[in-house]
C-alpha cells in the first residue's frame, strides 16, 4: 500500500472530529444532532491470462452529520473529514432542516437504548499485503484454474484487502468505534467444448486473512464449476421441486428480510405487513441474527442509531415472531427498535439439517439452481420470477446441466413448502445457509 493505515489513530482522530460537529452542532441551536464518519484503506488487483490488469490503492472517508430542530431534520455529508468540511456540514444540515417538515418519527433514539458495552468482537485483522503479494496469489489462483484440462480462456482473478473504522456519535453524549478488515480472492473461468462455452466462478471472504482459502483451491473449484456446466439444455416445463444450492438459498433469506424490513412495511409495500405471528415456515424452522458472534462478517455492537445490539429471533418454529426495525421505522409502526438501523447483521437458520445426498434422493425429479438471473422479485406481493441455470435431477441424481429457464412461484408459498435444509452450509457471508429444497415450484424450459 502506499501508506500504512494506523486504525488507532485514525480511530482517535475520527472521534475527535465526530465530537467537534456535535459541538457545533449545539452552538448552531440544534436541539440534537447524530454524526457517523468512516475511514477506508485498502487494496485491489486483478490478474486476466497471466497478466496484471489493475492494481488500485484506495483511500476513503466520509462523514455525514444529521441535526434535529424540533422534529426537523436536516442531513449533510462529505467525502472529506477534514476540519473545514464538518463545520460546512453542519451548516448545510442545519439549512435543510429550517425548510423542512415536522415528522413526528424524527429524532435520536431514547438515551437509555445506546450501547453501554463496545466489546472487541474479533474483527479487525489487518493483512501486511505488499503490491507484488497481492498479484502473486492473484496470478496462483488463476494458474492453478487454467491449467485443469478443459478451461479455455479466463475472466480473471481478483485480491482485495482492506481495513477501515466506523465512528458514529450522537448528542446523548454517546460515541462508538469500531475497527474492521475485510479480504478476498475470487476467480472467474471459461470451459469449452464442442458444445460451447461455459463460464463460472468461485470467491473466498474472511475477516481474518488467515482463513481465506488458498489461492489454489479458489482456482481449482472455479474450474470445477465451469466444467460441470457444459453441455447444458433447456429442462423440461412442468412443475416440479427446486433445489437451491447454499448460495442462491441465501438470497431466498435476503428477499425475507427485506418483506420484514421496517422502510418496507411502513410504506405499505411488502407481502408481510401485517404479518406478526404468522406461520411462514415450517415448524422445524427458526431463523435469528447474532450481530455479536466473534469474527463474523456483519457483526457490530451497536447499529446506524447508536442502539445496542442484541440478538433477534426473527422466525421462531415457523412463525414470524419479529420485524427488522430501526428507531425511524419503529416509530412510525407504534413499535420498539430491534436494533437493526443499517439492516440485519450475520443471520443464523436453525433446522434439522440433512446431506445434499439425501435432499436429491427426496427430490427424485426436478431441477437444483446454481445460478439466478434478472430481477423479478416483487416485494409486495410477493410474487418470484427468476431466470435460471443449475442440473436436473432424475431418480435422486444430479444427470446433466441445464439453463435457459424460469423459475417460478410466491414466496409465502415457497417458504410454507420448504421441505429440508442442507449442511453444506455457505459461512461467506452475513447471511449463512446450506442448501433449501422447496417442494414445488413452476419451472419453464424447453
Amino acid at each position: 500500500m502506499t501508506q500504512a493505515f494506523d486504525a488507532t489513530a485514525q480511530q482517535a482522530l475520527l472521534e475527535s472530529r465526530a465530537e467537534a460537529a456535535l459541538d457545533q452542532a449545539r452552538r448552531l441551536g440544534a436541539d440534537a444532532c447524530e454524526v457517523g464518519a468512516s475511514v477506508d484503506q485498502g487494496i485491489e488487483v486483478s490478474v486476466r491470462l497471466g497478466e496484471v490488469e489493475s492494481v488500485e490503492l484506495s483511500r476513503d472517508q466520509g462523514i455525514a452529520v444529521t441535526v434535529y430542530v424540533g422534529q426537523r431534520k436536516g442531513t449533510a455529508s462529505s467525502s472529506d473529514a477534514g476540519e473545514a468540511s464538518i463545520r460546512s456540514a453542519v451548516e448545510q444540515a442545519m439549512a435543510i432542516a429550517r425548510y423542512t417538515g415536522e415528522d413526528p418519527a424524527a429524532g435520536l433514539a431514547d438515551a437509555e437504548l445506546m450501547a453501554r458495552e463496545i466489546p472487541d468482537l474479533g474483527v479487525h485483522h489487518p493483512w501486511a499485503l505488499t503490491t507484488d503479494e497481492a498479484v502473486s496469489q492473484a496470478l496462483a489462483c488463476e494458474i492453478a484454474g487454467r491449467d485443469v484440462d478443459g478451461i479455455s480462456n479466463s475472466e480473471g482473478a481478483s485480491l482485495s484487502s482492506g481495513e477501515g473504522v466506523r465512528v458514529y456519535a450522537n448528542s446523548h453524549g454517546f460515541l462508538g468505534s469500531q475497527r474492521g478488515s475485510h479480504h478476498s480472492l475470487s476467480c472467474v473461468l471459461i470451459a469449452e467444448d464442442h458444445h460451447g462455452m461455459q463460464r463460472d466462478y468461485d470467491y473466498s471472504s474472511e475477516r481474518d486473512p488467515a482463513k481465506l482459502r488458498s489461492p489454489a483451491d479458489v482456482g481449482l473449484s472455479a474450474a470445477e464449476r465451469a466444467l460441470s456446466r457444459l453441455g447444458a439444455v433447456r429442462p423440461v416445463t412442468g412443475r416440479m421441486p427446486v433445489l437451491f444450492d447454499p448460495r442462491m438459498a441465501s438470497g431466498l433469506i435476503g428477499h425475507l428480510m427485506s418483506a420484514i424490513a421496517g422502510g418496507s412495511l411502513y410504506r405499505q409495500a411488502s407481502f408481510l405487513c401485517d404479518g406478526l405471528g404468522q406461520s411462514l415456515f415450517p415448524e422445524w424452522f427458526s431463523l435469528q441474527e447474532k450481530p455479536r458472534e466473534q469474527g463474523a462478517i456483519a457483526s457490530s455492537a451497536f447499529d446506524n442509531d447508536g442502539v445496542y445490539t442484541r440478538d433477534n429471533l426473527f422466525i421462531d418454529q415457523g412463525r414470524l415472531a419479529s420485524y427488522m426495525l430501526s428507531v425511524y421505522s419503529a416509530r412510525r409502526l407504534g413499535m420498539d427498535t430491534t436494533g437493526n438501523a443499517g439492516g440485519a447483521r450475520n443471520i443464523r437458520l436453525s433446522a434439522p439439517l440433512e446431506s445434499p445426498e439425501t435432499l436429491l434422493a427426496r427430490m427424485d425429479r426436478g431441477v437444483m439452481v446454481t445460478e439466478l438471473m434478472g430481477q423479478g422479485v416483487n416485494n409486495v406481493t410477493g410474487d418470484y420470477s427468476r431466470g435460471a441455470a443449475g442440473f436436473w435431477v432424475e431418480n435422486g441424481k444430479i444427470q446433466y446441466p441445464v439453463e435457459e429457464f424460469t423459475i417460478a412461484g410466491n414466496l409465502r408459498d415457497m417458504f410454507a413448502g420448504l421441505s429440508g435444509v442442507g449442511d453444506d452450509t455457505d459461512t461467506r457471508g452475513s447471511i449463512h445457509s446450506g442448501s433449501w429444497l422447496i417442494d414445488a415450484m413452476t419451472v419453464a424450459g424447453s
